[in-house]
């Protein structure tokens, strides 16, 4: 397969290849690759990206990118190829068997064993995802002239209003193509993708909004531009907050945020097989409000939904917490193996990191209140919307810190009564989760940093006392 495939569908919201092409470059690709075991994907994304900022549009962007990952296995020993253009494809075949050969010969220890891939036959298609949540006529038709126009509308709103906007609109097409020789299993799957990001300032004021889904029409974009306007015409004027610990309504790009961080507190196969984490050390037990469930679900209709991992394994619903009772955790074959259990389908590769298994599709289930609900459950506290450079501080306790920001109001009486000042905070996630007594209807989605096709999806919820200003005391402790 050469690079004129890409140049061919220039323009076009299609995948980059079709499920013929590239399935049939895999399987003739590998078909004689000198190996005992050898297996290879490809992705692909193709889309445009419409960003602005202040008064122009100032990057139109096209995209169309590939990447290929072989496998190898000679007499136990594994490597991998990479490679980021299709006419590179069989060189990475060669480079991988070679590489696995080399180190058969040179004695290096057996790569660790696998959990079996489901007899063939048994996994085709795109059993597991609904094909109706993967492509959004909506999204194709969702075009440049599109975003351009919504964000000539937010920037020159904003400018009436004496702020600026900022932001992105666009769409995408994900392709992924899995093969493995020896078992005969191949798999396919295409998904479109809508995302948009807001932020408008006014003065001291700011506010800021992010979503995206399969389904462009499912954004609301002219919904959100005008709640964002107002909010932050409404956080002019900004009262400082003092530390202390608040009941506070976390709008749903902050609940969102705390989900990004379940990959480090131990809600994976390796993690639990080491014997470290919340899984492994409180499993079966209460470890957040019974309002809160958790899971890692790339079947559901929210988020970016898909099939299968880069292994070809069909995902899977995984319920990390479930009504508050920490439950079980994401694996790939070879944790599955370790485990003794299936694998659920959450193999990954990033840039310059080794695959392992990660949840990637984390969404916190919602339920029937709204904001303004909510909201009227608090006497005295605050409305958070969204946190800011959030880092690990301690994830055996599931500690993060991070920085409150743009749309943070003081709540009164069952009322928003006026803008507050950002303020750092430290809290375990944990513990926050544990004080939840509300729990949102309307869910926002967005990306998991470094995940290929990930994303966190989270309605606002009510946390009865938010530590804000101060990093916590531990108790017992001079």
């Amino acid at each position: 397969m050469t690079d004129s495939t890409l140049d061919s569908r220039e323009g076009a919201f299609a995948p980059v290849l079709d499920q013929e092409q590239a399935t049939g470059a895999l399987e003739a690709a590998l078909a004689a690759a000198p190996a005992d075991r050898v297996e290879a994907f490809i992705t692909s994304r193709s889309g445009d990206f419409t960003r602005f900022a202040g008064s122009r549009v100032h990057q139109s962007q096209a995209i169309a990118e590939v990447q290929i990952m072989v496998r190898a296995e000679v007499d136990g020993r594994v490597s991998r190829a990479a490679a980021s253009s299709f006419e590179s494809l069989q060189e990475a075949v060669a480079r991988a068997c070679r590489s696995a050969a080399e180190q058969a010969a040179a004695g290096v220890a057996p790569a660790p064993a696998r959990a079996p891939l489901p007899q063939p036959g048994t996994e085709s298609g795109i059993a597991g995802v609904d094909p109706a949540r993967l492509w959004g006529e909506d999204t194709a038709a969702w075009s440049v002239a599109d975003h351009a126009r919504l964000a000539d509308r937010a920037m020159a709103e904003a400018h009436a209003l004496g702020g600026e906007a900022a932001g992105m609109f666009g769409r995408a097409v994900t392709e992924v193509a899995f093969h493995d020789r020896e078992s005969g299993l191949s798999r396919y799957a295409a998904a479109s993708e809508a995302q948009g990001s807001l932020t408008v300032r006014i003065e001291d004021g700011s506010s800021h909004w992010k979503d995206l889904s399969r389904f462009s029409g499912r954004l609301g974009v002219e919904a959100a531009i005008d709640r964002t306007l107002s909010e932050a015409s409404r956080t002019r004027g900004r009262a400082k907050l003092e530390p202390g610990e608040y009941d506070v309504v976390l709008g749903p790009l902050a609940a969102g945020e705390l989900l990004d961080f379940f990959g480090a507190f131990g809600f994976t196969g390796s993690a639990l097989g080491a014997g470290v984490g919340t899984v492994a050390t409180h499993r079966g037990q209460q470890v957040a409000s019974p309002l809160v469930s958790v899971h890692d679900d790339a079947t559901q209709d929210i988020g970016l939904p898909f099939p299968f991992d880069f292994q070809g394994v069909t995902k899977r619903d995984v319920p990390l917490i479930a009504d508050g009772v920490a439950r079980d955790v994401v694996t790939d074959r070879e944790t599955a193996h370790v485990l003794g259990t299936a694998s659920t389908g959450n193999f990954h590769i990033a840039r310059e990191e080794a695959p392992h298994a990660i949840p990637m599709n984390v969404v916190l289930r919602s339920a029937d209140s709204s904001e303004e609900e909510l909201i009227a459950g608090i006497e005295d506290g605050v409305y958070l919307q969204r946190f800011w450079y959030t880092r690990t501080v301690d994830p055996v306790r599931t500690t993060i810190t991070g920085v409150t920001r743009d749309a943070c109001f003081l709540i009164k009486n069952g009322r928003i009564v006026g803008p507050v000042e950002s303020m750092r905070f430290t809290m375990s996630v944990l513990d926050a989760l544990a004080r939840v007594d509300g729990v949102g209807r309307d869910s926002l989605s967005q990306p998991l940093m470094n995940v290929f096709n990930g994303s966190a999806s989270a309605p606002a919820i009510r946390v009865r006392g938010f530590s804000l200003g101060t990093a916590p005391v531990m108790r017992g402790r001079s």
